[in-house]
């Protein structure tokens, strides 16, 4: 089974990912965490290796190539903001999923966890969010706004993730051993 999961920074995909892939038994791979992986690799701090990123179409193309090279052994949630698309071109079968929220609530959650106010919250999102949607169709043409490919657009700003979760499972087919 796959599953790709995704959505904005703060719609909740993190928490709803961890929680489906442990009760379906799949593994959890998060593009943050390969990432975080290849800034390593490279022994760069990971701010450093953003700055690299925005300049080098190359890494994300690699980010991306682990990430589909894990989804082709099945088994597995991939969360990343692209999973779904990856596995789209990619010709894979699986359950390709985008979690929206409101971005007044998307900062919310996001200045909470980061310690800043929902108003410089907000900036910091759209900043990301124009950089991410620019490089992504730069790079592959791809829209993020486009959510024609997915099989279940949820909405997190008022449903908890526990709501989300048991929905993933129930449209998944059930708990798997």
């Amino acid at each position: 089974m796959l599953i790709t999961l995704s959505g904005l920074p703060g719609s909740g995909t993190s928490t709803v990912a961890r929680s489906v892939a442990t009760r379906l038994g799949l593994d959890h791979l998060d593009g943050g965490t390969v990432f975080r992986t290849m800034a390593s690799e490279r022994g760069v701090t990971l701010a450093e290796f953003a700055r690299i990123a925005e300049a080098d179409d190359a890494i994300d193309r690699a980010l991306d190539d682990r990430l589909v090279e894990r989804a082709r052994d099945g088994d597995v949630l991939l969360e990343s903001r692209l999973a779904g698309w990856l596995a789209t071109r990619a010709a894979l079968r699986a359950l390709r999923i985008w979690i929206h929220c409101d971005e007044v609530e998307r900062a919310r959650r996001v200045g909470g966890r980061d310690g800043h106010g929902v108003d410089d919250a907000l900036a910091v999102n759209q900043e990301r969010e124009a950089s991410e949607r620019a490089r992504y169709q730069d790079f592959y043409g791809i829209d993020l706004q486009d959510l024609s490919i997915y099989d279940l657009v949820i909405d997190s700003t008022t449903t908890d993730p526990a709501a989300i979760t048991d929905q993933i499972i129930s449209v998944a087919g059930g708990t798997r051993t």
